[in-house]
């Protein structure tokens, strides 16, 4: 039986976690009900239901800008991105986990050392090695950087659910005759799938909800991703506030269903190798 001192404990972290939930959810409802309004119903109460479903913010956002066009880069930057990490970084993750040496030691704790260092520090050295490999002002040069920094990431999180594995598995498929690379595909990786999940969306998130790396990395007379043309609404005298929330209402759909799709394994892919290990 729970004693009145833990029950009164179970209420505060209940009611402080309603509490947090609100806060989080609260920046959504606004976005909402605003991307159904017009400018000046946004002007004059804020916070007030919409009078009325508008649609109109919509078919402006659609027809009149250049959101599809940016929606495209945006999907295509988190899409091959997300890809190139699934197909490199578990195979790092793996080689650095099962051949234990003093160099993989040294890799592994490189790769750490990467997540401690802010972006900030090494941006304008990063952009100019990013203009002499001709990676500046298109695609490549983002995805090319999003890779890079998951690796750390990426390593970290593999590495933690592969010492779950047991190495017998992969024993029996080398008397069988498998290769290495045949066995991390046909038998590791598809044991990776609630890391793997986790990895993806993690990373999309981050890519599809990222603002500095395409304003300055993309051409300027060229769409870039949502987030960035979302921001061109800000003006200094004016705001769109109907164009800017239903722009960010429809910047939001394609990461919840894919959060939708992945949930039950994100959980599992995050904690996994926390016990064992």
């Amino acid at each position: 039986m729970k004693t009145k001192r833990e029950k009164t404990v179970n209420i505060l972290i209940f009611v402080l976690t309603l509490f947090l939930a609100f806060l989080s959810f609260f920046p959504v409802y606004f976005s909402v009900i605003s991307a159904f309004k017009t400018n000046g119903e946004i002007m004059r109460n804020a916070m007030a239901l919409p009078s009325k479903l508008r649609f109109d913010n919509f078919i402006y956002l659609w027809k009149e800008t250049n959101i599809p066009a940016s929606f495209l880069r945006s999907g295509f930057l988190t899409l091959v991105s997300t890809l190139f990490m699934i197909l490199v970084i578990p195979m790092a993750a793996y080689a650095l986990e099962r051949r234990k040496s003093r160099l993989s030691s040294l890799i592994y704790i490189y790769f750490l050392a990467g997540m401690m260092i802010p972006f900030q520090v090494y941006m304008i050295p990063l952009f100019k090695q990013m203009k002499l490999m001709h990676l500046f002002g298109n695609l490549a040069g983002p995805v090319f950087i999003y890779v890079s920094g998951a690796t750390a990431f990426g390593a970290l999180l593999f590495t933690s659910f592969i010492r779950t594995i047991p190495k017998e598995i992969e024993e029996s498929a080398a008397i069988d005759g498998c290769s290495s690379f045949s066995t991390f595909w046909r038998i590791v990786f598809p044991l990776l799938k609630p890391c793997t999940a986790s990895m993806v969306i993690l990373q999309g998130l981050g890519i599809w909800n990222d603002f500095l790396m395409p304003l300055l990395a993309l051409p300027s007379n060229q769409p870039k991703t949502v987030n960035v043309e979302i921001y061109k609404y800000v003006q200094e005298l004016a705001v769109r506030w109907d164009v800017l929330f239903s722009g960010t209402f429809c910047s939001m759909i394609p990461i919840l269903l894919i959060f939708v799709l992945l949930q039950r394994f994100f959980v599992k892919g995050i904690t996994v190798g926390v016990v064992k290990g």
